[in-house]
């Protein structure tokens, strides 16, 4: 399924896609349960230490003047918000799958009055043209996508990048001490999270084609070892030719 719908200006300050609910795929919303989606936002900052890791992430992202920027899953926009106010001058765009969640963050956007366009659809296939993006971000999205899901959504964010372009990642990461193994183990039963506490997300995103594939920075949370990461697109040269 691909996005059919076009962006409709609502406002000077915001975009957003319609979601065509007969195309939907299943979903998994925030916290596996739809009736969680209005404490998300309480949730990530007291359980994930969201006030730690997200001004990393947005840093590390080393965003520039005319970057065209992708938060994908971008949830209610806490980080798009964020990357917007620290980058004015970049193109900014949010997207997730899930229409309660994306009204909360178009509040949030009206309300922090940025210009910053909202868009319905989901990881694994993104309503964009190839090369597209300078930067894609995934903050806490691969944890709950079952393992095909992961790969296709890693080989669209590579797709949708321009060459040199780079991925930023946050997300649960192999436990880095005794104390983050049983929450890690815990949250690894309750969500699709097994491939990520076994520490299996770096061959992942070489497998799809990424390079320099770097960790930047480990946060000890309640939901186990978050972990934050770099990695790049090749240089048009340097891509795969078999």
């Amino acid at each position: 399924m691909l996005l059919r719908s076009l962006r409709d200006e609502t406002s000077m300050h915001q975009h957003e896609r319609e979601p065509q609910f007969e195309d939907r795929e299943p979903y998994v919303p925030a916290f596996s349960y739809g009736f969680l989606t209005p404490f998300y936002d309480s949730m990530m900052k007291w359980a994930a230490r969201e006030s730690a890791f997200k001004p990393k992430l947005v840093e590390q992202a080393r965003i520039e003047k005319g970057h065209k920027v992708l938060d994908i899953g971008c949830g209610t926009a806490t980080l798009t918000i964020l990357i917007k106010k620290a980058h004015p001058e970049a193109e900014v765009i949010g997207i997730d799958g899930d229409p309660k969640v994306l009204e909360i963050a178009k509040s949030k956007v009206a309300e922090a009055d940025v210009n910053i366009a909202l868009d319905y659809g989901i990881a694994s296939k993104l309503p964009y043209p190839d090369n597209s993006f300078h930067r894609v971000i995934l903050s806490m999205v691969l944890h709950h996508l079952p393992r095909e899901n992961k790969v296709r959504s890693l080989k669209e964010a590579f797709r949708v990048l321009k060459p040199a372009g780079e991925l930023h990642v946050a997300d649960l990461g192999k436990p880095h001490n005794a104390l983050m193994y049983l929450p890690s183990l815990i949250i690894g039963r309750l969500e699709e999270a097994s491939d990520n506490v076994r520490g299996l997300l770096p061959e992942m995103f070489r497998n799809a084609g990424f390079v320099h594939v770097e960790e930047t920075a480990r946060y000890m949370t309640i939901f186990g070892t978050l972990t934050l990461y770099r990695v790049q697109k090749p240089e048009q040269h340097m891509c795969w030719t078999n």
